[in-house]
């Protein structure tokens, strides 16, 4: 009897502390420090994918909430009978325990793809990212469990049994038979090995075996509800029935089947256009490419403008606004001076050295002061006088 009293797990001495007119729930602090543990691993899971870690916090901050009320929602609609106190608030009274693992992860995960869906981001990788985070706050959170004194299973003398008070046995709904016992499976310390082990082989997976995202979440989804078909086998305390067995079997069972077909469908899928999980922000995306369509017109406008334009001399200066056009054709001007580059027959007749077979030089060329005139739209008298 002093062996067995001096090797298993004592219940704990309170549920919670004072800090000044405050009381402080154990089972709510761990979950705060399972939360945030989560979102730095997540944040340093999807920064090495080459993710902007900004999204993570910014996700966190709809799936938290999203999730506890999820978790609760299940809780109340399950197991009505186990919600304490028996007041209309009751269903309200998380710190009392009372989160539902199923419906935590099922809201959690539905809000989270829409969050990450809507910042442009890839959803699938992120899942893969967090997946390991999921299952370490789990662990935590467990140890919330221990101090609530709940998530136990069937007496047992072993050396790692968890003492149960009195009252705690009363309000946890076993049966009578069971009432007698001290000592029960210390479910919620088997489910901590548990998660903790794998979040660390879905970890050594990412990094050592290809796996097409959501592979990680999808195993995550398989593994966890496999476990739980083992824990609820073990669990006593209050739970709705059907056909004879726990509610939470079949949905584990489910679970299971589920995440091990998810699975087998993302791996042999065939491969898509992959989408940069570095989209940080959908925002910041549509900015970018604003400012991107902008650069680009400006460089085509900057083109244009160095672009000859009609009028203008090659390699002279830009005309000043109101200065006259030099290269402008006036009849007076023509009538004046002859056009040095028309073809006459005096001039050809002097010029017995260009070569039968070559080109005339002055008929080959247009007429520069002829050719910026048209482009002014400037008609022009004939230069060639008889």
């Amino acid at each position: 009897m002093a062996l067995s009293l001096a090797t298993h797990i004592p219940s704990p001495p309170a549920n919670g502390f004072h800090l000044g007119p405050l009381y402080i729930h154990f089972y709510g602090l761990m979950y705060v420090v399972g939360i945030a543990l989560a979102i730095i691993i997540a944040r340093r899971r999807w920064s090495a994918t080459g993710g902007n870690p900004a999204l993570i916090t910014d996700v966190a901050t709809w799936v938290v909430p999203a999730g506890i009320i999820g978790g609760r929602i299940y809780f109340d609609v399950t197991t009505p009978f186990d919600i304490r106190p028996h007041t209309w608030w009751g269903v309200f009274a998380v710190w009392n325990g009372g989160l539902g693992i199923w419906g935590g992860v099922a809201a959690g995960v539905a809000v989270g793809i829409w969050r990450v869906h809507r910042a442009g981001a890839d959803w699938r990788a992120m899942c893969d990212a967090v997946a390991p985070a999921l299952l370490v706050a789990q662990a935590v959170g467990r140890i919330g469990n221990y101090f609530n004194q709940e998530l136990f299973g069937k007496p047992t003398g072993l050396p790692w049994g968890l003492e149960i008070s009195q009252a705690a046995r009363q309000n946890s709904g076993i049966p009578a038979a069971d009432m007698n016992f001290t000592t029960f499976q210390p479910s919620f310390l088997y489910e901590l090995i548990f998660d903790l082990a794998l979040a660390a082989f879905l970890v050594w997976l990412g990094h050592h075996r290809k796996t097409r995202p959501p592979g990680l979440m999808a195993l995550y989804v398989a593994g966890y509800s496999a476990y739980r078909i083992f824990e609820e086998s073990i669990r006593i305390d209050s739970s709705a029935h059907f056909l004879g067995l726990r509610l939470n079997m079949y949905i584990a069972i489910v679970g299971t089947v589920a995440g091990l077909t998810w699975f087998v469908f993302t791996q042999r899928r065939p491969p898509g256009p992959e989408t940069a999980p570095s989209t940080a922000d959908g925002a910041d995306t549509a900015a970018d490419d604003v400012a991107a369509s902008t650069l680009s017109d400006d460089t085509a406008g900057d083109a244009g403008d160095e672009t000859q334009k009609p009028g203008e001399a090659a390699g002279e200066p830009d005309q000043a606004p109101g200065e006259p056009d030099d290269t402008t054709s006036h009849p007076g001007d023509a009538a004046d001076e002859p056009d040095d580059t028309s073809s006459h027959p005096d001039d050809a007749a002097d010029e017995p050295d260009q070569a039968p077979g070559e080109p005339d030089d002055a008929a080959g060329e247009p007429d520069h002061a002829n050719a910026e005139s048209a482009g002014d739209g400037v008609k022009t008298a004939p230069t060639a006088q008889p």
